[in-house]
């Protein structure tokens, strides 16, 4: 990882890898497998340390959080949950020669199978997790308690999977005050805390709910409420509380934090998509990567890919193509697959399940592809230590 510059955090299905372009965001480096192959959902880094969290697992090795301090040089994994591996290993001795931690305890022995989502703010580190738990660990991933608050929400009964379970895989926070958060569950919806997970309200709201009353798709807004398949959702910067989400049938926008969701879709091509990002900046500014539907494809429309730009907060929106493919483009960009750096002009990154990384220096004017071959990448984020 070079210090002083911009890393971009890739998590795929065989490992993290480290992408390194300096300073200057040029000659970008690849460095990886890491993390023991794990499959690893998300990752996060803390810019004032350098510390970098991986989160992932699955029903083989458990679900898990690998760190490293010193730049992705070395790791250490914080085992949570057991898994078929363990089993192995209880049974067969020859088994730990290549796990050495398996058949060991862990402190939440088979609750859940993966580590799904990371966030670090105030000092403390959170995680979400399929089925969809919230844990927290005030010692910077060491150990970990899970906030039962959310578990025990009276509408928990009623949740439901979406396509890959019951995940939480997002959680959004308050740079200023630490009792704010607020997670998307799938398919679950969004709920926020004001403090600090002991209770929790679930938003959902249309902000004009007679609109779209009996909608036929089974994740459209219905019932006065905006859908609870939501896929990735962002804070804006700034006072106040506006949130952006994309969710299972559109983008949406709230300026009071959750309580009610007003419909930015009118103008991309499609309802369907996974990522949206906001500038680090500007409020107004936010880019989403529609896809073609859930039923035909999960493709760029017409199999040209772009990335769609908004200036004005969701009113209009332009396809930014520069760089991308426009021919038989079949990628998939998943829902924690678009992250961020706060250069100016501000980065924008994303990564497919055919294993490229591309990305924007320009806020989404041009595009380059930074790396290639790759497993299919599950997660991007940025480690900007400018």
């Amino acid at each position: 990882m070079t210090k002083g510059g911009v890393t971009v955090l890739v998590g795929t299905t065989k490992g993290a890898f480290l992408l390194s372009g300096g300073a200057e965001r040029t000659g970008w480096s690849v460095k990886g497998p890491l993390c023991d192959g794990w499959p690893i959902n998300h990752m996060i880094g803390d810019a004032k340390t350098g510390t970098i969290w991986a989160g992932g697992g699955g029903d083989w090795f458990g679900a898990g959080i690998w760190c490293s301090e010193d730049g992705g040089e070395t790791w250490e994994l914080s085992r949570l949950t057991r898994g078929t591996l363990d089993d192995w290993a209880d049974n067969d001795p020859e088994v730990r020669k290549f796990a050495p931690w398996a058949g060991e305890p862990t402190p939440f022995e088979k609750e859940f199978s993966q580590v799904w989502s990371l966030g670090y703010s105030h000092g403390a580190l959170y995680a979400g997790t399929k089925p969809a738990n919230l844990l927290k660990s005030t010692d910077r991933g060491k150990s970990w308690k899970k906030l039962e608050s959310l578990n025990n929400h009276p509408s928990s009964d009623s949740w439901n999977p979406g396509a890959a379970g019951l995940v939480l895989h997002t959680i959004v926070f308050d740079p200023v005050d630490p009792g704010k958060i607020w997670i998307g569950i799938s398919a679950a919806g969004v709920f926020a805390t004001e403090d600090g997970g002991k209770t929790w309200d679930r938003r959902n709201r249309l902000s004009n709910a007679g609109v779209c009353v009996g909608h036929s798709h089974p994740a459209a807004p219905s019932n006065g409420e905006v859908g609870h398949c939501i896929h990735n959702m962002m804070r804006a910067p700034g006072g106040g509380d506006l949130l952006y989400q994309q969710n299972h049938h559109g983008v949406w926008r709230s300026a009071d934090g959750g309580r009610c969701w007003d419909d930015l879709t009118e103008g991309l091509p499609s309802t369907f998509g996974f990522p949206i990002r906001v500038h680090p900046r500007d409020p107004e500014t936010i880019w989403t990567l529609p896809l073609n539907g859930d039923s035909i494809g999960r493709y760029p429309p017409d199999a040209a890919a772009a990335v769609w730009r908004s200036r004005d907060g969701g009113k209009s929106w332009g396809a930014m193509r520069d760089g991308l493919p426009q021919k038989d483009c079949f990628f998939t960009v998943l829902r924690q697959a678009m992250g961020g750096d706060n250069q100016d002009p501000a980065g924008v990154y994303f990564g497919t399940n055919s294993g490229s990384v591309f990305a924007s220096f320009d806020e989404g004017d041009s595009w380059q592809e930074i790396a290639r071959h790759l497993p299919t990448v599950l997660a991007v984020e940025v480690l900007d230590q400018a």
